[in-house]
């Protein structure tokens, strides 16, 4: 099962000549991760710096978005490195998975820093 996910098995296995520049399913689940996670991480930034300009402005839906978004990159890049069967360029996503745990875990402290109440004291 080279260059396959277990629960994404592709009809034939990729040729590793034709891996680098294919895109497979594992590289799709990995790049739509890591997009989650970094999508999740701008809005936590936001949100948290936001909040410090304006200690009034409610933002809560948006850090629990951040939280959210953030768990789901990490554990969609845990999940495809967990599964992958070589390194980079192999076709099995680990850059995307990789970029997804650290975007994720980004988002995640951004988005958990926008709800902690004790960030709002002055500046």
């Amino acid at each position: 099962m080279s260059g396959t996910h277990a629960f994404l098995e592709l009809a034939t296995p990729i040729p590793a000549a034709a891996a680098v520049y294919t895109v497979t399913a594992a590289r799709v689940w990995a790049t739509a991760a890591a997009l989650l996670g970094l999508a999740g991480a701008i809005i936590g930034g936001r949100v948290f710096a936001r909040g410090r300009r304006r200690p009034g402005a409610g933002g809560r839906t948006g850090a629990v978005v951040a939280l959210a978004s953030g768990l789901v990159a990490v554990t969609g890049g845990v999940v495809d490195l967990a599964l992958a069967d070589g390194g980079p360029g192999t076709g099995n996503g680990v850059v995307g998975g990789a970029v997804a745990v650290v975007a994720g875990l980004l988002a995640g402290v951004l988005g958990g820093l926008a709800l902690s109440p004790g960030r709002r004291g002055p500046a």
